[in-house]
């Protein structure tokens, strides 16, 4: 049998690399143990909104616990991605420890469906962390599996490399790597954008090993579960200018968004599953709050860094994103998480318009109680910020105001300055389109 999946599995790489020169691509990190719940149905509602999103798949987070249960909900999602063209990435999360023989059962159970993703004539397989195992855990993962017919594309998110001065340490560490995934995607505890400085040096480590280099983009980052899981990174326009810095200054071989289903660390675009159990303090700062139209965002910036041209917008819209509190706020439950004093509070907008539209004129309003700010808006992408009022118990207001007539809508959450639940960070994403 391994004789047979070695042939076919090395055809299958062949095939699919000789497809397009240096294609990209872009995945969506998927935690699998919230798809313990799922039906088929769930699969299939999943996978057909991350087509339209134009994703590529999922890369799907692994953890040791129910290893039986999620295994046999990972085969119903290779049933729905199989027949849809939809590729699915094992990414093993050693915030628990692994087995090498439990992972390449995983491996190998799905090396030879047409859903398994080749990459340079490997399989690709990703973590999330996992250097605490030295090279000689990996090299002889990979050793394992090509003796069973399987060859590996090896990108870890080794989340410890984070300083761009240890790119070379992890080359010289680590033989068995082929290429590298920077998990993060938000700025390190401070009060400033992130920067690309890490991305081009973990790139450059990773082309020298054949690739892939894969750089996540996210959209936030709160979690407010206790104790150390307290924390906000500055994210308030990081949807937008991580974006553009995947096109613009690093150009990866693969985008990788955090996440499409993360519910308590709050960076999900995709809709929230009334059936996953996210325990009993994660539904009190995500139940409400949708993310939704964040991925009209990815609909427009996924074409641009596959293609190298921005395409041009049909349908004028506006996708804004607010707190619910200003970070001043006291609330009644959870700890005050770090760096809350760095989100500004402030309704932000992202517009994106068409190039008759654009000709014409248009302008973006945003009012929110007293608070009002607008700019004219250009075509494509373009950002503005109106911030929190004085009064309290107030609701943005967003209109795209054009020649052609005037389009408007409301938010549907109050920004609200008491009766806090619980300490909440993380935003409501509405959409005012044309």
């Amino acid at each position: 049998m391994f004789a047979l999946l070695a042939s076919y599995v090395f055809l299958c790489g062949i095939l699919r690399t000789a497809v397009a020169a240096n294609p990209k691509y872009v995945f969506a990190h998927f935690m699998a143990p919230n798809a313990y719940s799922y039906e088929v149905s769930d699969w299939q509602t999943d996978i057909s909104e991350a087509q339209a999103t134009f994703i590529d798949g999922f890369v799907l987070n692994i953890q040791t616990i129910n290893m039986a249960i999620i295994e046999g909900k990972i085969d119903d999602a290779f049933s729905v991605a199989e027949p849809a063209g939809f590729y699915l990435i094992p990414s093993f999360d050693f915030t628990d420890d692994w087995n090498v023989t439990d992972m390449e059962r995983i491996v190998l159970a799905h090396a030879s469906s047409p859903s398994a993703f080749w990459y340079n004539n490997g399989l690709l397989v990703s973590t999330y962390g996992g250097e605490s195992h030295d090279d000689s855990y990996w090299g002889g993962f990979k050793a394992d599996l090509l003796a069973q017919g399987v060859n590996v594309t090896f990108a870890p998110a080794f989340t410890s490399y984070r300083d761009p001065d240890s790119a070379g340490t992890l080359l010289e560490t680590y033989a068995s790597l082929d290429g590298f995934f920077n998990w993060w995607s938000w700025p390190d505890d401070v009060d400033a954008n992130l920067t690309t400085t890490v991305d081009l040096a973990y790139q450059a480590a990773a082309e020298s090993r054949g690739g892939p280099y894969i750089m996540s983009v996210s959209p936030w980052q709160f979690k407010e579960l206790g104790g150390t899981q307290d924390w906000v990174e500055l994210s308030d326009t990081l949807w937008y200018y991580r974006w553009l810095q995947a096109i613009e200054e690093v150009n990866p071989d693969i985008v990788e968004i955090v996440t499409w289903n993360d519910y308590a660390e709050s960076h999900y675009i995709g809709d929230i599953n009334p059936n996953v159990n996210l325990g009993d303090v994660a539904p009190l700062y995500v139940d409400g709050f949708v993310h939704s139209p964040w991925r009209n965002v990815a609909q427009y910036f996924i074409p641009w860094y596959k293609t190298g041209a921005a395409p041009a917008v049909t349908d004028d819209q506006v996708i804004f994103w607010y707190r619910s509190h200003p970070k001043s706020v006291t609330c009644a439950q959870g700890d005050l998480p770090r760096m809350s004093t760095f989100p500004v509070d402030a309704v932000f907008a992202l517009a994106l318009i068409s190039p008759a539209s654009a000709s014409s004129g248009v302008t973006v309003t945003l009012d929110i109680g007293s608070s009002h700010y607008q700019w004219d808006a250009p075509q494509g992408a373009s950002m503005g910020s109106v911030p929190f009022p004085v009064e309290d118990a107030q609701i943005p207001f967003v209109q795209i105001i054009r020649t052609e007539g005037t389009k408007s809508g409301y938010g549907s959450m109050y920004v609200t300055q008491t009766d806090c639940t619980i300490y909440n960070f993380n935003p409501w994403v509405g959409i005012v389109q044309l």
